[in-house]
């Protein structure tokens, strides 16, 4: 009974002292991550929908910046995302080193926090 007591307390103590400020932060960047990743999944999205010429680079920007935009988290799944993808790209569809190196390229602007309009293609309607 005693040693029941004295690990009671123990608890108490250890508890108190523990720094719990970790578990919000953990749940803001889980929140952001799934956040990011969604954004990252409309701007796919609406990139297939629009099926415009030379607009994937302004839609890998567009995604990577909304998701960047979200905190850590979100830069974080923007990252793991646009890496996935392209090392997919590259290995499986072969459209070549050139093309996954302007789609990173993109994918780093827009993560950073520049103009995804940078790489928006003359045309492209106004929905996007």
């Amino acid at each position: 009974m005693r040693l029941c007591v004295c690990f009671v307390l123990l608890s108490f103590i250890v508890c108190g002292s523990a720094d719990l400020s970790a578990i919000p932060r953990a749940g803001r960047f889980a929140l952001d991550a799934a956040g990011g990743a969604w954004d990252m999944f409309r701007a796919y999205w609406d990139m297939r929908e629009a099926n415009y010429k030379n607009a994937d680079k302004y839609f890998h920007a567009r995604g990577n910046y909304e998701a960047a935009q979200r905190g850590p988290g979100g830069a974080w799944a923007a990252k793991v995302i646009s890496d996935a993808r392209e090392n997919w790209q590259s290995d499986v569809s072969g459209r070549g080193a050139e093309d996954t190196r302007a789609d990173q390229e993109a994918n780093a602007w827009g993560r950073s926090g520049g103009d995804p309009n940078r790489y928006r293609p003359s045309g492209l309607p106004s929905k996007y």
